[in-house]
């Protein structure tokens, strides 16, 4: 599996990018509803608009990300992500202007805990209704640092990472689902050939460790159907982990290249930023750094950080493959 990361800093690069150019379209249209775009999409990086901010910045789903991808430049280490976690709530640490923004209840729920002392595995909210998209649109980076590794071995470290702010099982099914796709996508496969293997490798996977059936049932539409198949008023755009992860992967499937993927995303409306945030993901690894509008890209908030903390990763990752 060593081939996978033959591109290592590319590849990352498309990822960090990625997240944060899809967070940055999405961002300036947050909570508008789809109705609104029918008229005028978003065809372009605007500024302002819900948060008055200037064009190129990225919200909190981008802030995790890095900082999910700075916890990985040193190792795997819970305790290290946890703390920059609470350095970015409280210290404005990874954020495009040196203050937290936008911050989701679970998320926010569950770093408070975290500086009141609760071990980072334990902190996430773990009822029914703790399954926003918070987990989900932070999680891609560990697609590098899992990628040689065996499928338990790569659920369990997406278990604990996810928990650290999302713990029900449903978030971290979510986040699984996320990065074997993308796992595969750094194997330079098709889209669809993916999408219908994933049929098959993620309920079989989870029936063996036996996760709870009907939890493995709300991602029917992903397992047992052809989510592509769906018109778009079928696809839901709000913060519901399962409605982020069905939307991003049905923006993927009926596009050609990452530009009409995450304004796709976008232009569904409500969680705009997070779901073109995780759509870009996944839009960067397929369709490469090179794909990614260089003119949205120089707009970015922090451009020369992000790209340096690319070539930090790429440097630790091809560290321990060696």
């Amino acid at each position: 599996m060593m081939n996978k990361l033959v591109d290592c800093k590319g590849k990352i690069k498309s990822v960090l990018f990625g997240v944060a150019v899809g967070d940055a379209l999405g961002l300036p249209v947050k909570f508008k509803s789809r109705e609104c775009f029918k008229l005028n999409p978003v065809c372009e990086m605007i500024g302002y608009g819900t948060f008055k901010l200037p064009p190129g910045t990225w919200s909190d789903d981008s802030s995790l990300t890095f900082c999910l991808a700075e916890a990985l430049v040193g190792s795997f280490d819970l305790r290290r992500l946890a703390n920059y976690f609470m350095d970015w709530y409280y210290q404005g640490y990874w954020t495009p202007y040196g203050k937290a923004f936008d911050i989701g209840l679970t998320t926010g729920e569950a770093i408070t805990r975290l500086s009141q002392g609760t071990f980072p595995e334990f902190a996430g909210g773990v009822d029914e209704f703790s399954n926003g998209n918070g987990s989900l649109m932070r999680i891609c980076p560990m697609v590098f640092y899992l990628a040689n590794k065996p499928i338990d071995e790569r659920f369990e470290m997406t278990r604990k990472v996810s928990s650290i702010t999302h713990r029900h099982i449903r978030s971290i099914i979510a986040c699984f689902y996320y990065l074997e796709f993308a796992m595969m996508l750094l194997d330079s496969k098709d889209k669809f050939a993916i999408y219908k293997e994933m049929q098959n490798k993620v309920p079989d996977f989870l029936n063996l460790i036996d996760v709870d059936s009907e939890e493995i049932a709300k991602f029917n539409r992903l397992l047992k159907e052809n989510i592509y198949e769906q018109p778009e008023d079928k696809i839901s755009s709000s913060a519901y982990v399962v409605d982020t992860l069905e939307a991003s992967i049905w923006c993927l499937l009926t596009t050609n290249n990452f530009k009409e993927a995450v304004l796709k995303a976008v232009n569904l409306g409500e969680d705009s930023d997070t779901t073109a945030a995780v759509t870009g993901g996944l839009a960067g690894l397929l369709y490469g750094y090179k794909s990614i509008p260089k003119e949205w890209v120089n707009q970015l908030a922090r451009k020369e950080d992000i790209e340096y903390l690319a070539l930090r990763l790429a440097n630790k990752i091809n560290r321990m493959l060696k």
